[in-house]
């Protein structure tokens, strides 16, 4: 990798969004991608790991080390795999070849994230797109891990608006509620980016038919991906064919193409309890009316309003039409 670009460890439930932004990652020209872990949710850790390698060589690039995370929640068992939204093998049943040749890591994940944050020490940035389960025991198992690492991006959570999984949870964080709220409340800068934004970042017909028309092996791909998410989830939350690119919106914001608005840096705590709320991310959101002064001893800033530009910045990206 070259100086000045930036290393980024991706913790990822390789889905459809997922994949996004992975894609989105692999062709940005300030990051590196140096290593994936995968962790259950949009399917088992296993079948992620083996769908970011079939990601990895759509674009040549089987030289970023996967690793296979956690199965299971830090509590108890996997409640449901979304399958019914990413498609039977996980990334939309949309044709991307489904053997690979191309091995796993040796390591497990934490092991990996142990290698890594070692090796690019006060230069790694993370990027969790999952439940945070892997991120959880890695904090367990690494004693100076916050001490190594930048700062960690989280897409998960739901401020002030619905969930998508229980009118309070979004997925991810429901997934594993006791994994984030031991991320959350690590002593290292974080950055949630919830449903209030990514919700409203939608890629539509017209974006589709961009990625379509192009030649570009991603492009086609995420077109391609993109009909079994338009149809299914995107139709169930919008009333009409187009969706949400939640993971990619979270790289966004980390490599800083999608600046937020309104950003503060606020006191975040997550229901663990076992009631209707759980999963929740309660998010103190009470000095909106003062102009969110930064809170005191909050280390977390969460993305509330984004200008819902992005997909076209994504879809320019893997066309090859990005001004870089």
């Amino acid at each position: 990798m070259t100086a000045e670009r930036t290393p980024v460890l991706v913790d990822c439930d390789t889905g459809v969004d997922d994949a996004m932004a992975l894609l989105y990652l692999l062709h940005h020209p300030a990051v590196e991608v140096v290593g994936i872990t995968s962790v259950f949710g949009n399917n088992t850790a296993a079948r992620c790991a083996h769908n970011s390698l079939r990601v990895l060589e759509l674009m040549g690039r089987t030289d970023i080390p996967v690793a296979v995370g956690a199965e299971n929640p830090l509590v108890g068992e996997v409640t449901y795999l979304a399958t019914h939204v990413h498609g039977n093998d996980g990334l939309g049943d949309s044709g991307l070849p489904l053997e690979v040749s191309t091995p796993l890591s040796t390591l497990t994940a934490v092991e990996l994230i142990d290698e890594l944050s070692r090796q690019y020490a006060g230069r790694l940035r993370v990027l969790a797109v999952g439940p945070l389960t892997n991120i959880a025991h890695a904090l367990d198992a690494i004693p100076d891990l916050t001490e190594r690492v930048v700062d960690i991006v989280i897409m998960g959570g739901a401020a002030d608006v619905a969930g998508n999984q229980s009118p309070a949870a979004e997925a991810n964080i429901i997934h594993d509620p006791e994994a984030a709220r031991a991320v959350l409340g690590a002593e290292w800068p974080s950055t949630l980016v919830p449903l209030d934004v990514t919700m409203t970042e939608i890629i539509t017909e017209d974006h589709r038919a961009r990625l379509s028309a192009s030649k570009a092996p991603a492009a086609h791909f995420v077109a391609a991906v993109s009909d079994f998410y338009f149809g299914g989830y995107g139709f169930d939350s919008f009333g009409v064919r187009c969706s949400p690119c939640h993971d990619a919106v979270a790289a966004g914001v980390l490599t800083g193409d999608v600046v937020p608005t309104v950003f503060p840096r606020i006191g975040v705590e997550v229901d663990c309890t076992e009631g209707p709320g759980r999963g929740a991310t309660i998010c103190d959101t009470r000095g909106r009316y003062r102009g969110f002064p930064d809170q005191d001893d909050a280390r977390c800033r969460v993305a509330l309003v984004t200008d819902g530009s992005f997909p076209d910045r994504l879809v320019a990206m893997l066309t090859g039409a990005a001004s870089l």
